[in-house]
């Protein structure tokens, strides 16, 4: 009977063990096993699954620890019958009469689905992925990961992290990043300015929901972070639109009537521009003069390629108005979702008991493991073997736009891991986004970042986080051919 209800799969990532238990367990919940019918023997199984019978032993032996299965001396195994008695019995349905089904259109009041980035989720089948924001597998740092991974997961760990901490974040993980990260960029903080957050994101939402409300102005770049809008949809508060030039956001009039700007001075996003000491100094000069206060995303801080980059903006502040964010994604995983903020204690604290309702606090074993992935000094080597491979990506992008697009190639200065390309001014790069897509090339088109009607349809990015170096030139030339086509 089993060998109709499931088949191994040799191309699972899963054992053959797990995908036996797995569907022993699945079909007993589902009640296609009765209790007072025995499972094939171990031999037989084995048998009827073309495995060795070890491996049958060894997922009956876990089916019985955890409760799915009876062995029963010289009866062979049988269902738990006690596994079944908190399932839903088969009954006859109740019948409803009549009645209408929500409209969807009138019940939601904000439809997030709406705006979509252009993020494309297998970015990896493709030869020449130019994705922002993804990190190149084979730089993962995998056995030391997995190290501190399974010492997060000790008795004596389990032990620490395993009960509920209610508002509380990690003390290793705060410690290493009050201690180790912070100072690079200049900030020193104290451990109740320190918050974990899941990612900037998270960071952003939280931020918003304290500080604005309908009476509220909130400046943000443009272009800029579009995620934003959203989040700032949510409070009510009126959005204004800042512009940027050469050396990123333009201080004077158009700050003046915000009460809380959103700023990326080290690598404008998405432009890569490098906000200069001067204007730094007078933001936060109008900052204190205007009484506004400022978030900086620190997002690609640690991707550096200059001897002596331009400390934070954070790192500047003596009057408490930067709110600084930071994140691991650009460096150890975009998936991990952890990030961290730095504020004055009293606004740290409320946006702690926001969190709190939220989600309480982020997996302490996450936050563990990268405590002592920080501690070991693994971040450390991980990041100066990034930025040798970014900087050998950044001149390869720059060379090849050189050769092939030389009207639009422009360097970011500060690092990271994208360019901001112009292109012609009759370029479509939605278009040109689709037919590099059939050619293998992975882009995103620019126009999102505009917050405009009639948004100008010529700029693309091109991350190289994600690419190797050999493709990068290659890459290039099929996107210039489209171009040309295009043009």
């Amino acid at each position: 009977m089993l060998n109709h209800l499931f088949h191994l799969s040799p191309n699972s990532s899963a054992s053959l063990q797990q995908q036996i238990r797995e569907h022993i367990s699945k079909a007993i919940i589902d009640g296609h096993i009765p209790p007072e019918i025995p499972l094939p023997s171990t031999r037989k199984m084995a048998e009827m699954l073309s495995v060795s019978r070890n491996t049958v032993i060894l997922a009956y032996e876990h089916l019985i620890d955890d409760g799915y299965l009876l062995a029963r001396e010289r009866a062979g195994f049988y269902v738990n019958a006690e596994i079944l008695k908190n399932s839903v019995k088969d009954e006859a349905p109740i019948i409803i009469e009549g009645g209408n089904k929500p409209d969807w259109n009138r019940c939601l009041k904000i439809k997030p689905a709406s705006h979509k980035l252009n993020k494309l989720n297998r970015w990896q089948d493709y030869p020449y992925p130019f994705i922002y924001g993804q990190l190149d597998p084979k730089m993962f740092p995998t056995n030391h990961w997995r190290e501190c991974c399974k010492e997060s997961v000790s008795v004596q760990a389990i032990s620490e992290w395993s009960g509920d901490r209610y508002d509380d974040d990690d003390s290793l993980l705060i410690e290493q990043i009050r201690s180790r990260m912070l100072p690079r960029r200049g900030v020193w903080a104290e451990s109740d300015e320190i918050l974990i957050t899941v990612g900037a994101q998270h960071a952003l939402y939280m931020i918003l929901r304290i500080l604005l409300n309908k009476s509220t102005t909130f400046g943000l770049e443009e272009p800029g972070y579009p995620d934003l809008i959203q989040m700032a949809d949510c409070t009510g508060a009126t959005i204004k639109h800042l512009t940027i030039d050469h050396d990123g956001l333009e201080v004077g009039k158009q700050l003046q009537d915000c009460d809380l700007i959103f700023t990326t001075p080290s690598h404008q996003f998405p432009t890569t521009v490098t906000m200069p000491m001067n204007r730094r100094k007078a933001l936060l000069e109008q900052a204190s003069r205007d009484d506004f206060l400022i978030i900086e995303d620190d997002y690609e801080c640690e991707t550096t390629f200059a001897t002596n980059p331009t400390p934070a903006l954070k790192s500047l502040d003596n009057n408490d108005r930067v709110i600084y964010l930071g994140s691991l994604s650009k460096t150890l995983s975009p998936g991990l979702r952890l990030g961290y903020m730095v504020g004055p204690k009293e606004l740290i604290k409320q946006i702690r008991e926001f969190r709190r309702m939220m989600l309480r606090h982020p997996p302490m074993n996450n936050q563990r493991a990268v405590g002592l992935f920080l501690s070991r000094g693994y971040q450390d080597s991980l990041v100066r073997s990034i930025v040798q491979v970014y900087e050998e990506r950044w001149k390869a992008v720059g060379d090849a736009l050189q050769e092939y697009l030389p009207a639009s190639a422009e360097s970011p200065s500060f690092g990271g891991s994208s360019y901001w390309v112009k292109g012609p001014t009759n370029l479509d790069a939605r278009e040109l986004k689709k037919r590099a897509l059939d050619k293998g090339v992975v882009i995103e088109s620019g126009d999102l970042y505009f917050n405009q009607q009639n948004p100008p349809l010529n700029f693309f990015r091109l991350g190289y986080s994600s690419i190797s170096t050999e493709r990068i030139r290659p890459g290039i030339a099929r996107l210039a051919d489209i171009i040309a086509t295009l043009t």
